[in-house]
């Protein structure tokens, strides 16, 4: 089997690389698509092109696996904290409701090498889907460029749709506030297991029983095809 990529969380080994002459200011806009999903605080990230924060095909990292189960990102800030790279942790303030936009401004020295931008955030209500920007190439001319980003599938939890605590190993997603509020409750779980890698992820199930049914996620509400999000990178 070949030896899988290496990722920011899994540790990073240095290699030679085309650093850029000029600093680059740039302002990331994270756009939520999606109808009726939340995103959890945004991690917002530039660094160098060697790393990746996930890799499809392969198992998640705990790291990744915090954020996208429970919308923890404070595993992820300290492995890119020690890794040098630029970043710009929850530019929303907090959850990300539907339709609405956050954004992050940044700026990368040209000696830290951090070319390449990568963006996550847990989505809810879902068990371990996250929206997924991976190691994407800033544009160094000034501009306006658009991407549109999908959502994926940590593969680290079974996808019961049920709500739940959100820790990391437990079943169920968390369901803050306005997430509470549109969900329902006492269902009896989707038969699902976890798949052991990231992979896109195949939405959710959901159902029409407010206080019952297989899931506790509602399927007129929460039910989302790809894209999920979109990232408007402006560089100055």
């Amino acid at each position: 089997m070949n030896t899988p990529v290496k990722t920011l969380l899994a540790g990073v080994i240095g290699c030679a690389m085309s650093i850029p002459t000029m600093a680059a200011e740039f302002s990331v806009e994270v756009v939520n698509l999606t109808r009726g999903i939340y995103f959890t605080p945004i991690m917002v990230a530039a660094h160098t092109p060697d790393a990746k924060l996930f890799e499809s095909g392969q198992p998640a990292s705990t790291e990744l696996a915090q954020m996208a189960e429970g919308g923890n990102i404070d595993g992820v800030a300290s492995i890119l904290t020690s890794i040098g790279a630029t970043q710009s942790p929850n530019p929303a303030g907090g959850l990300l409701a539907p339709g609405a936009s956050a954004t992050a401004e940044l700026n990368t020295d040209a000696a830290t090498g951090n070319t390449v931008l990568s963006v996550v955030a847990m989505m809810l209500p879902t068990n371990d889907g996250f929206i997924g920007l991976n190691s994407l190439p800033i544009p160094t001319e000034p501009g306006r460029y658009v991407f549109n980003v999908n959502g994926y599938d940590a593969g680290t939890e079974a996808n019961d749709e049920l709500v739940g605590s959100g820790a990391p190993g437990e079943a169920g997603f968390p369901a803050p506030g306005p997430v509470l509020t549109a969900s329902g409750s006492n269902g009896t779980g989707i038969s699902a297991s976890a798949e052991n890698y990231v992979h896109i992820h195949r939405g959710v199930i959901g159902d029409t029983d407010p206080t019952g049914g297989v899931s506790d996620i509602d399927s007129v509400v929460h039910r989302w095809l790809n894209p999920v999000a979109r990232v408007i990178v402006t560089v100055k």
